[in-house]
């Protein structure tokens, strides 16, 4: 029993010759009922890996039969992925309105607490959650048709999240500066992180703070609990979403790409969308922080860097991380100084260059970290 696959494209933008940017839109559409998935990558330009990941994935669900349908969308920002300065990617902002390509999706909480008022106690939870999806996703429809027009990366977002907004899982492929891989889970779905081959968690609450993920599990997160008070019973819709972060950006690995396929298809399993499927997550050792807890380490002073703590290793407090050398001070014992680390921690990700500024993200690192 196979598969139904599709291959379409999306116009996601034009470029200044009124040409359209398109993007790849893979479909994978099973022989049994079951939840809807949406992977994207790259919404940050120079965060490339993903894309070799959802190749990976095409590859295996070509031969492995699912239950419902599986979306995939790679390098769903082109005109990111191609704002280059010399051997560099800036595709993190919009170039022109200087946007985060990440932070323009949609959210309102006045809107989700006016729906919770029209569902009814005996209403079906599968009812629910359609006339919820047909909600938002003529708002995004209207919000798209804006006499008065929207930015570039909001129209990106808007259009993507039409896509995510009707999948029960979404999943955005991410990666770091310089990184070891991690994962931004929601505080509800915990359960849901041992099903990834990922070590570090970083758990968040239900705040929108412009991200897909957020903009997918923070309405239903919200709605959940409203109609969960006001039925005086726990209420479960059965939707999660997840920022992944697979390591280091401007990079691709395919032999990394691949296990990082059979992650998601861990998770994919263990929500019931694969068919008679042994594949399971790994065995190993995860750990935890909430989203308070994970630390960003500022330089005090400028100068040129050298990282002495790796992306995943375990730091004592007081032991150094990085070593600053002062080109103004070469002659004199204020030349180099350690940057130690204020409490034990591990170091996920740190700046990409050697020279930096003050004030500069060196670290972001977690603390006060547990075993899940």
């Amino acid at each position: 029993m196979s598969n139904q696959f599709k291959k379409e494209y999306i116009v996601v933008a034009q470029n200044a010759s009124g040409r359209n940017m398109n993007v790849p839109l893979y479909r994978f559409i099973g022989q049994e009922p079951g939840p809807k998935v949406y992977i994207q990558s790259s919404i940050h330009g120079a965060e490339v890996q993903g894309n070799v990941v959802i190749y990976h994935l095409i590859q295996l669900l070509k031969k492995m039969p699912i239950r419902g349908e599986v979306i995939l969308v790679p390098n769903c920002n082109p005109v990111g992925t191609n704002i280059k300065a010399g051997e560099y990617t800036l595709g993190r902002f919009d170039p022109v309105n200087g946007t985060n390509w990440n932070r323009g999706y949609f959210y309102d909480a006045s809107l989700i607490e006016d729906f919770a008022q029209t569902v009814r106690n005996d209403e079906p939870i599968s009812q629910i959650k359609q006339r919820f999806r047909q909600q938002i996703k003529h708002i995004l429809a209207s919000k798209l048709e804006e006499p008065w027009g929207i930015g570039l990366a909001q129209r990106l977002n808007l259009k993507l999240q039409q896509l995510a907004f009707d999948a029960d899982f979404v999943l955005d492929l991410h990666n770091g500066p310089v990184s070891t891989r991690h994962i931004y889970v929601p505080e509800y779905a915990q359960k849901s992180a041992s099903l990834f081959n990922i070590p570090h968690v970083i758990l968040i609450p239900n705040k929108f703070a412009g991200a897909l993920d957020e903009a997918t599990f923070c309405p239903w997160w919200t709605l959940q609990d409203l109609v969960s008070q006001k039925r005086q019973q726990d209420v479960d819709f059965g939707v999660e979403a997840f920022t992944l972060e697979m390591g280091s950006q401007e990079v691709i690995n395919f032999s990394e790409g691949e296990y990082d396929a059979n992650s998601i298809l861990s998770y994919l399993n263990g929500k019931g969308c694969l068919l008679q499927s042994d594949i399971h997550p790994e065995t190993m050792r995860r750990v935890a922080t909430y989203l308070k807890n994970y630390k960003v380490l500022y330089t005090q002073q400028g100068g040129m860097v050298e990282y002495l703590a790796k992306p995943g290793e375990v730091v004592k407090k007081g032991q150094p991380l990085a070593k600053l050398l002062n080109v103004d001070e070469l002659d004199t014992e204020n030349a180099t100084e350690l940057v130690v680390a204020q409490c034990d921690l591990i170091p996920i990700l740190h700046f990409p260059s050697a020279s930096i500024l003050s004030g500069t993200q060196l670290y972001k690192c977690f603390t006060h970290y547990f075993e899940l």
